[in-house]
């Protein structure tokens, strides 16, 4: 066979692999698709996985009043700060967070949501990373369902403001990052907490 028939012959097969790969790539992506935030202070890391929900075209999506939070909760005892699987916290550092100290350690992470007062709670509760009725029996969450406020570590006070923007995909962040600690943002829509964290002696 001719060695330009030969080239076109692999160009075509490659455009429609690509052509075929693509649709199937979108349908399988996930609504929530998963975010990390992590920082470094010294020698040790803090890192924060999560998945991050959008908006799609969505506004007021914390609620007001006795209302608020509620469509986040979807029906859970608190927020599981994100989507799908329960939000980690893994940290190589013992951290001062509302007065407690949290050792180096993995935890999960929910918040508290009222208007204008939010509360983060830092858990020893363990997870699963896929839906099974049967470990929530045993004691696991799954996203904030099954939480039980009993392997809290600390609960704390947020910060919270409103903006005059809006943060269409949620957001974990760290700001303020210092040897001696720094801050995790959680922004979505127009909402934002601030929680402030120290490195422990």
């Amino acid at each position: 066979m001719h060695r330009h028939t030969i080239c076109r012959l692999l160009v075509l097969s490659l455009c429609l692999a690509v052509m075929g790969f693509a649709p199937a790539a979108a349908q399988e992506r996930p609504s929530s698709p998963e975010g990390a935030a992590s920082t470094q202070i010294g020698d040790a890391w803090i890192d924060i996985t999560y998945s991050r929900p959008i908006l799609r075209g969505r506004s007021g999506i914390f609620g007001a009043g006795d209302e608020y939070g509620q469509v986040l909760n979807a029906q859970g005892p608190v927020w599981r700060v994100g989507a799908n699987v329960t939000t980690r916290i893994k940290t190589e550092a013992d951290l001062m967070i509302g007065g407690t100290t949290v050792p180096a350690g993995e935890y999960s992470f929910f918040i508290e949501l009222k208007e204008g007062a939010w509360t983060a709670i830092i858990s020893k509760q363990d997870y699963m990373e896929t839906f099974d009725r049967d470990k929530m029996a045993e004691g696991l969450t799954w996203g904030a369902y099954g939480y039980n406020p009993e392997h809290d570590v600390v609960r704390a006070d947020m910060d919270t403001s409103t903006e005059e923007f809006s943060i269409d995909q949620m957001t974990i962040l760290f700001t303020g990052v210092s040897d001696a600690g720094g801050e995790i943002v959680v922004m979505w829509d127009n909402q934002m907490g601030t929680l402030q964290f120290g490195v422990a002696p």
